[in-house]
């Protein structure tokens, strides 16, 4: 059984007052500066701390678990061969239940009392682009964000590195095939959040961009409470699809709610159907199309799937999307480690991303350098079948 590679913080949020934040945000480097030796960037010995704030406890903590338990698969199989020129990668995580507050009061103690050389691993969008001013600030490199939201791509950030395609991305991709099969009338149900609110406008214009019509959209609570409301009201819409913009406990009441109410095929992106949202949906999950941002975890076709395949039989976890994922994500984390040398540093860390180019894992690629710090924008479509199974 897998022994996270992680030391986990009991305290779920660091007592930092509102006064010290306003403090750090105008003293800038010359806080950074006057931190004590063992908070400063690594020396080149002993563990290499990378921090990991996300979500432990709340409604999304389901959702992410089988994605961390990917990442700490790839970082302990590293670690078993060696680590970085005999250095041990440690991931310190903290807990922000999904809170973009809490996440940005986790990275400051993560880089400050820590000593963390990066940030690896943040999910949201509103969690994101909270973090965004303060990795500049602490230049503080991130690595692989779960979210795909134009908004933190709009302008490239000097220590923000993505390691999948972009909601953008998804989205010209489920039109095009929804166009593709003749289905030009859709409907969107999105979650009322940050998410859902800055995607929308993008939908509809992807909709448009790509000759079909909107039928009607209509937003979502989070809980998924108001889903039969939001089914029915779309149902008089009349629509052939609905394009389902949510992620986690929404998603599950409102495919529920469609099968109940509308019946029209629903697509989905990437981050609404993970591992823990089939296993509640059970075969209401039959026929959701979903964009994959990663190649399928159960086709051993090339050499990166056969190594995941092989750390979750060491691990004794399941192969799905979720683990592969955050196994895929750690194994960019460490080529970015491992171009830095054992010697790294949060600047030399970041210059490392950029070098890496044309990086191929085993027959997946991604591209990075300095004017583009956004991996991949591979995306595939990938329908649920039977017993929660995809098939491509």
């Amino acid at each position: 059984m897998m022994k996270p590679p992680f030391a986990l913080h009991t305290d779920q949020r660091p007592p930092v007052a509102l006064r010290r934040h306003l403090v750090l945000a105008l003293a800038g480097g010359a806080a950074l500066a006057s931190l004590p030796v063992h908070a400063q960037t690594a020396q080149g010995k002993g563990d290499i701390l990378i921090g990991r704030s996300t979500a432990l406890s709340g409604g999304m903590a389901p959702f992410l678990s089988p994605i961390h338990e990917g990442q700490d698969a790839a970082i302990e199989d590293a670690n078993a061969k060696g680590g970085i020129g005999g250095r041990k990668i440690r991931l310190v995580t903290l807990d922000d239940g999904f809170d973009p507050r809490r996440a940005l009061d986790n990275a400051k103690q993560l880089s400050e009392k820590d000593g963390v050389l990066a940030l690896f691993g943040v999910a949201g969008t509103s969690q994101v682009m909270t973090l965004r001013p303060y990795l500049a600030q602490a230049k503080l490199p991130l690595i692989s964000v779960y979210t795909g939201s134009p908004a933190i791509r709009a302008q490239q950030h000097p220590y923000l590195f993505t390691t999948r395609a972009s909601y953008a991305d998804e989205l010209v991709k489920i039109v095009r095939n929804l166009v593709a099969v003749q289905t030009s009338r859709i409907a969107v149900a999105y979650e009322n959040n940050d998410f859902g609110k800055l995607l929308l406008p993008l939908v509809e214009k992807t909709i448009a961009a790509e000759g079909a019509a909107l039928a009607g959209s209509r937003a979502l609570a989070s809980s998924g409470d108001d889903a039969n409301d939001a089914a029915k009201a779309l149902t008089a819409q009349k629509p052939q699809a609905v394009l389902l913009v949510a992620a986690g406990p929404s998603v599950v009441a409102y495919v529920r709610a469609n099968r109940a109410h509308l019946g029209a095929p629903i697509y989905t992106l990437s981050l609404g159907a993970g591992t823990a949202v089939l296993k509640a949906l059970g075969d209401d999950a039959r026929g959701l199309a979903v964009a994959r941002t990663g190649p399928s975890p159960t086709k051993p076709t090339i050499a990166l799937t056969r190594d995941f395949q092989a750390s979750m039989k060491r691990h004794d976890k399941p192969v799905d999307y979720d683990r592969y994922t955050g196994y895929m994500d750690a194994r960019v984390l460490i080529e970015g480690l491992r171009a830095a040398g054992p010697g790294v540093t949060r600047a030399s860390l970041a210059q490392a991303m950029e070098s890496l180019g044309n990086l191929d894992l085993g027959g997946f690629g991604y591209q990075f350098s300095a004017q583009n710090h956004h991996g991949s924008n591979y995306v595939d479509i990938a329908v649920v079948g039977s017993g929660g199974v995809y098939r491509q």
